[in-house]
């Protein structure tokens, strides 16, 4: 599995001062300096991933919270995910920010085991990656969340890897733009998107690394993988295919030669899993 990210503590302690730009005026008008202990449970089964950015954050706020389960771990509804015990009004401050980076981080990662769950079944050895399509100040977390749901993070940003894309190449010809990115770079692999399959087939002989047949019907994916393999291209070259995949046509698209899917709902139409913060009877 591709190592996790380590999210920074200021990016972190930025989403307490998103919330709490003044501080929690509720609490800090009706609580006083009273501890208490509570838990963190999960309402439905899934795969839990936020639980170390969770404890760093109500650590940062001098409370402790102890884990109950690891990031990674696939749980049943109703488990506990953690307690936590410390002032009150600390607690409460960060519970909101807490229960939303697990819940979403959650959300993504069961959809990415879900998914790959399938693809695995189908042609054992693809992998789902997620793409660009993040919420803003949010790439890291999304994409630890893929990486712990067993998915590929694909480029983190821009400056990761070489992707040509449709609009690059409404402004520079393919085989320009492969032999351009390869003097600018020999650390990084070249990738370029391309719709047909003739145009897959000049990418690999201008000496792309990766291939990406965007938007290609499962018929056209695999003219495109037989004509590689006819023409002697395809190997050493990873094919990735995308464009409007999801759970209900992923089978159509985990074809023999196809090496990565990539789905941008995986991360840009999350369903939270649904996470709550309980204080327990004192």
């Amino acid at each position: 599995m591709t190592k996790s990210p380590r999210i920074p503590l200021d990016t972190l302690l930025s989403f307490i001062q998103e919330d709490a730009p003044a501080g929690d005026i509720t609490s800090d008008a009706i609580l006083g300096d009273q501890q208490c202990q509570a838990r963190i449970v999960v309402q439905e089964g899934g795969v839990i991933a936020g639980i170390d950015e969770a404890a760093t954050l109500f650590r940062a706020h001098g409370t402790r919270m102890s884990p109950c389960v690891l990031d990674g771990d696939a749980v049943d509804a109703g488990t506990v995910l953690a307690t936590i015990e410390g002032p009150a009004r600390a607690v409460l401050l960060v519970e909101r920010t807490a229960l939303n980076i697990i819940g979403r981080m959650s959300g993504i990662a069961t959809m990415t085991r879900h998914l790959q769950a399938i693809v695995e079944m189908v042609q054992p050895g693809c992998r789902i990656a997620s793409t660009r399509k993040t919420a803003p100040g949010l790439r890291l977390l999304d994409k630890k969340a893929v990486i712990l749901g067993g998915g590929d993070p694909h480029r983190m940003t821009l400056s990761d890897g070489v992707l040509i894309k449709d609009n690059h190449l409404a402004l520079v010809p393919l085989e320009d733009a492969i032999h351009a990115a390869r003097s600018h770079t020999r650390y990084k692999k070249v990738e370029v998107e391309v719709q047909n399959p003739a145009d897959a087939l000049r990418a690999a002989r201008a000496g792309a690394d990766i291939i990406l047949l965007d938007n290609m019907s499962p018929s056209g994916i695999k003219e495109t993988v037989s004509f590689l393999q006819q023409t002697g291209l395809r190997e050493g070259l990873l094919i990735e295919v995308s464009g409007g995949i999801n759970g209900e046509n992923l089978r159509d698209y985990a074809l023999e030669g196809v090496d990565l899917i990539s789905i941008g709902a995986l991360t840009h139409s999350v369903k939270n899993l649904d996470v709550s913060l309980e204080i327990l009877p004192g």
